[in-house]
This record gives C-alpha cells, structure tokens and sequence, in this order.
C-alpha cells in the first residue's frame, strides 16, 4: 500500500543521505560566515559610523568565525548604508585565519574590491527571475552575464569568489522554487569559476523537509566544503534547517549574523538572517566542532542594538546568565 511505498522511499532517501553524511566529514570543523556587517547593516536606517563598522569587524575577527562579509561595494547611492566599504576594508585589523569578503555587483566594484586589498568577492544571483528582476533589475541568464568578466577578473587576481543564489527554495513572488532551478544555477556558477556556493532562503519560509528536497538534488553536483547554507528566520525554522544541513548532508558552512540583523528588502516578508549565536549554540548542542565564542558575538550584537537604536532578537542575547549555558546562580 501507499505507506508501503512512502517507508521505502523513506529508507532510499536516508542511505542517499548517509552517504553524504560520513562519519569523516562529520568530523569536520563547522565554518561560520559572519554577514552582519555587510548583509545586516545594509539597510539599517540609522547610518552606523566608520569607526563603529570598524570596531565591529574587528570584534568579530576575535570569535572564531573563518570568514566576514565586512562591505559591498556596490553604488554608494544604491546603499548608503556601505558607501565606506572603501575605508572599512583600509582600516580593519586583519587577523590570520580570517577571510575578509565583500558583495561585487560590476567591474568598477572589482576595482574598488582590488584597491582596498579584498581577499574574496561574491556576486549575486538567484533560482527565480521574478526576484532578480525585482532585486537587480536583470532576469537571471542576464545576471550571469553581467558579472561573467568580475568572476574572471577577481580569479586572475588571486582572489576567491563566491556565488550567492537567492530564493533557492521559496520565491516572494513565484513561491516554491523547483530544485531543478537552482541546481542548474548553481552548475553554471561553477562552470564560470566560481569557488565556493551559498543557497539563500532568502525569505525564511523553508522547512527541514524542503532543506532535504534541495540537497538530495545538489549534493551530487558538489563537494559539501564547497557549498554553505543562508537561512532566514522569518518562520522560526532557520536553526532546524541549519541542524537538517549539517546533520543529514555534512554541511559545514553556514552564513549568520550577529544578534541576528538584517533580512532582504527586496524580499516581502522576509526578517532577520539567523542569529550567529543561535546558530553556534544550537550546533555545539548537537555535537558539532564549532570554534565560535558565541558569548563574544552575543556582546557583538548587543553593542549593534545600542547602535542602530531598536533592538536585536536573537535567543541567546536576551538570556542573562554569567555563562551562557549554565543556569543561573540562585540568589
């Protein structure tokens, strides 16, 4: 009978998924990618200052996160809000260990990338054309050519390149992204050469049921090191996603951001990206190697909160205790 049918469809899919989650790669280290201060400042209203931007990066590069998305350098006019890209990435601390990353939309941001000493660039796509056309005013096969000679430029110069896929999984527009569509994306991205994948859900609204829709038809175009998830929090479901990805398909790369600021505005509904500390203590719970301070980017986040004058919602910030973790002393 039907449920027959669904129990041993059940079981192929948890082989297939064993499969990617060895034992050896389970084993691996997670890597955080901090956004807050490219994808969590860029459309706050309040302007944060040069130095308190700085201040934050340079905070962060003492958390244990392996990459930061410290600016964009889009037009100044697009996003006010990173307009100082060019001075932030100048006067950082960088520390080793740490890559430094920035959001290139064109040839004239490569330029600017490459004379503030950029490691790594990412360029924007997405599965769905009613999203790019909203978000950057190009249907999808458009986008990829537009930024076909950044790719070859940062790559003859040394730099890393990552490819953001928006709307990998749910569309403000077009609902339900078949998985097709972003596969086939994403195969073209690394045709162009790019090294490294981040999936966006870029309205929160996915479920650890789409989670596994998606990897089942990624995993096998791809190396897992090569491939991170972004998850917004709009429904509540970001750490079960991030906890499906890296316990079912040995995903160890996840995009967060401190106290959890930013969404997309070109994304109706969507609200904040997850929470970096969430993240980090949802994971190191499960078991997982995570080399992240969360307390630290706790203090991150409550320092930003003060900043951009509303507050952050992410879980753990809004816990008081001596050490996150342990419970409270009885007084």
């Amino acid at each position: 009978g039907p449920s027959h049918v669904s129990g041993s469809r059940r079981r192929r899919r948890r082989r297939t998924m064993l499969c990617f989650a060895t034992d050896k790669t389970r084993r691996l280290p997670v890597r955080i990618i901090e956004v807050s201060p490219r994808d969590g400042l860029q459309h706050e209203a309040i302007f944060v200052p040069t130095a308190r931007k700085i201040d934050l990066i340079n905070a962060l590069s003492h958390s244990g996160v392996t990459e930061i998305e410290a600016g964009s350098f889009v037009s100044p006019t697009a996003i006010p809000q990173l307009a100082d890209s060019d001075e932030v990435f100048r006067a950082i601390d960088r520390q080793p260990g740490v890559t430094y990353s920035a959001l290139v939309p064109n040839e004239r941001g490569l330029e600017r990338a490459r004379a503030a000493a950029v490691q790594k660039i990412a360029v924007f796509t997405a599965a769905s054309n009613s999203f790019t056309r909203h978000n950057i005013k190009a249907t999808v096969q458009e986008s990829l050519v537009r930024f076909t000679p950044v790719i070859h430029g940062a790559k003859r110069d040394g730099m890393l390149v990552r490819g953001y896929i928006s709307t990998a999984l749910w569309c403000p527009y077009e609902g339900r992204i078949a998985p097709k569509l972003t596969v086939d994306v994403m195969r073209r991205l690394l045709d162009l050469g790019v090294d490294d994948i981040s999936l966006g859900d870029t309205i929160g609204r996915a479920s650890p049921a789409d989670i596994r829709g998606l990897l089942d038809a990624v995993m096998p175009h791809i190396e897992p090191t090569r491939l991170s998830l972004h998850v917004h929090d709009t429904y509540g479901m970001a750490v079960a996603n991030v906890l499906t990805a890296w316990e079912d398909y040995a995903i160890t790369a996840f995009d967060c951001s401190a106290g959890g600021l930013g969404g997309c505005p070109y994304a109706p509904g969507a609200s904040g990206n997850v929470a970096t500390e969430d993240v980090v203590f949802a994971l190191k719970a499960s078991g997982a190697t995570v080399a992240v301070d969360e307390e630290l980017i706790v203090d991150c986040a409550r320092q930003l909160s003060a900043v951009i004058g509303h507050p952050l919602h992410s879980r753990l910030s809004q816990i008081s205790r001596p050490r996150i973790g342990q419970p409270a002393l009885k007084v």
